[in-house]
C-alpha cells in the first residue's frame, strides 16, 4: 500500500511539472508586458550591437480602423487608430495615404531609408574605400621598389620639345587642383567622425567640416569647367587606334628596361587615364548636381526606369526597381553613387600621379613648364615626335620659323 502511494505521488508531481512545463513562458519572444507592448532595452541594445531584430511587434501594431467605435458614440470621432499607431503606419509606410498631386513618392511623409543608408555610409562604403585606396598605395610602392624609377635611357640632347601649351596646362591643372580639393574635403566628410574628432575634438571639428562642405559644394564648379576643357582640347588624340596594341603587347615598357613602345601624343596608358576620369568625372559632376538640386535634378528615378526595361536588375535577382523616389532617397542613392565613383577614381588618379611624378623620369615636366627633353620624347611618344619634326621640315622648306624645339636651359 506504501508503494502504490509513493508510485501516486510521484506520478502526480512528474503531471504537475510537465504542466507547468506548458504553462511557462516562451523565451524566444521578449516579455514587452512591462512596456505596454513597445520596445524594450534589450531590442534597443540589440540595435546598436548590429543583431537582427524583429520589429513585427511594431510594424504591425497600427491599429484597426474597423473596430472603431460609431460617430454617435460617445468616443466615436477618435476613430479605431491612435497616435503613436498612425505615426507607425507612417514609419513602416502602411498608412492609407490620398495625395492630390506629386504622384507615389509624395505619398512618403516619413522615410526611413535615411537608416539604411547610414549604415551602409558607416560600414561597406568606409571600408572597401578605405581598403581601395590602401591597397593602391601599397602596391604603386611595390611596384617603386621592384622597378625603381623609369629613367630617360638614351643619351639627353640638352634641347627641349613643347609638350602642352599654356592653356593645356591651365586646363589640366584647374581639373587636378579642384579634384584634390574635393577629394580632400569628401574624405574628411566620411571619416572625419572616426578619424579627425579623436584626434582635435568635436569643438575644432565642427567649422572645419563646415568649411569642407563650403568647399566642396563650390570647387565643384571648377571640375566640372575643367573636365569640359580637357575633353574638348584632347578627346581628339584619345582615340584608341592599333598603334595602341604594340603599347599593349609590351606593357608600355613599364615593367622592362629600355622597351618603348610607338605612340602619338597620348600612348595607351594615357588614353585609359583620360577616358576613365572623364566617364569617372562626369558621373560624379552629374550625381553632385543631383545632390545639389535634388527637387529639380533627380537621378535614379528614370535611371531605375531604363534598367528594369532591359530586364537586367529582375535578372540579377534585384526584382523591379522602384521609378517613384522621393527626393531624400534620390539623395542617399545619389550620395552613396558620388562617393563609391569618387573613390575608384582617386585610386586611378593616384597611379596617375605616381607616373607623372616620381615614377618616370621627366614626366612631370610636360605639365610643369610644358617642355620635355628631346630624347624623353622620342622614347615615349616617338610617332608625335616624328609627327612634330616633319611638321617642322615642312616649315623650314617654306621658310616659316618654328620654335618646337629649344635649347635646354
Amino acid at each position: 500500500m506504501k508503494r502504490l502511494a509513493l508510485a501516486c505521488v510521484l506520478l502526480l508531481a512528474f503531471l504537475v511539472q510537465g504542466f507547468a512545463q506548458d504553462q511557462a513562458p516562451d523565451r524566444s519572444i521578449p516579455d514587452r508586458s512591462a512596456t505596454g507592448g513597445a520596445q524594450t532595452l534589450e531590442d534597443i541594445l540589440k540595435r546598436q550591437r548590429g543583431e537582427k531584430l524583429d520589429d513585427s511587434f511594431r510594424r504591425t501594431d497600427t491599429g484597426d480602423p474597423n473596430s472603431a467605435a460609431g460617430i454617435t458614440s460617445q468616443l466615436g470621432t477618435l476613430g479605431g487608430v491612435s497616435d503613436p499607431e498612425l505615426w507607425r503606419a507612417l514609419r513602416y509606410g502602411s498608412a492609407d495615404i490620398k495625395v492630390s498631386a506629386g504622384g507615389e513618392a509624395a505619398t512618403v511623409l516619413m522615410q526611413d531609408g535615411g537608416m539604411r543608408w547610414l549604415e551602409w555610409r558607416k560600414g561597406p562604403l568606409a571600408t572597401y574605400g578605405a581598403g581601395l585606396l590602401g591597397v593602391t598605395i601599397l602596391l604603386l610602392v611595390l611596384f617603386f621598389l621592384l622597378r625603381g624609377r623609369i629613367r630617360i635611357d638614351g643619351e639627353k640632347t640638352g634641347r627641349t620639345i613643347t609638350r602642352f601649351n599654356a592653356v593645356e596646362r591651365f586646363g589640366h591643372w584647374l581639373l587636378a587642383g579642384s579634384f584634390i580639393l574635393l577629394g580632400l574635403t569628401g574624405l574628411l566628410s566620411l571619416f572625419g567622425r572616426v578619424a579627425i574628432i579623436p584626434l582635435i575634438g568635436k569643438e575644432a571639428f565642427a567649422p572645419l567640416a563646415l568649411y569642407s562642405k563650403w568647399i566642396h559644394n563650390n570647387v565643384a564648379w571648377a571640375f566640372i569647367l575643367g573636365l569640359i576643357l580637357v575633353f574638348v582640347m584632347w578627346v581628339a588624340h584619345n582615340i584608341p587606334n592599333r598603334t595602341d596594341l604594340k603599347w599593349i603587347a609590351v606593357g608600355g615598357g613599364l615593367f622592362k628596361k629600355g622597351v618603348h613602345p610607338p605612340a602619338r601624343k597620348f600612348n595607351f596608358g594615357q588614353k585609359l587615364v583620360f577616358w576613365g576620369v572623364i566617364v569617372l568625372g562626369a558621373s560624379i559632376a552629374i550625381s553632385g548636381l543631383s545632390l545639389l538640386f535634388p527637387f529639380q535634378l533627380p537621378m535614379f528615378a528614370g535611371t531605375f526606369k531604363i534598367l528594369n526595361a532591359t530586364g537586367l536588375p529582375q535578372l540579377l535577382g534585384f526584382g523591379v526597381l522602384p521609378v517613384q523616389l522621393a527626393p531624400h532617397e534620390e539623395m542617399q542613392l545619389a550620395q552613396l553613387w558620388h562617393a563609391i565613383v569618387a573613390f575608384v577614381m582617386m585610386a586611378v588618379i593616384l597611379a596617375h600621379i605616381y607616373i607623372g611624378s616620381v615614377g618616370m623620369e621627366g614626366a612631370y615636366d610636360a605639365m610643369g613648364s610644358g617642355e620635355v627633353e628631346l630624347q624623353w620624347a622620342r622614347e615615349h611618344h616617338g610617332l608625335w615626335v616624328k609627327e612634330i619634326e616633319e611638321a617642322k621640315g615642312k616649315s623650314a622648306s617654306s621658310g616659316a620659323s618654328d620654335e618646337t624645339t629649344v635649347p635646354a636651359e
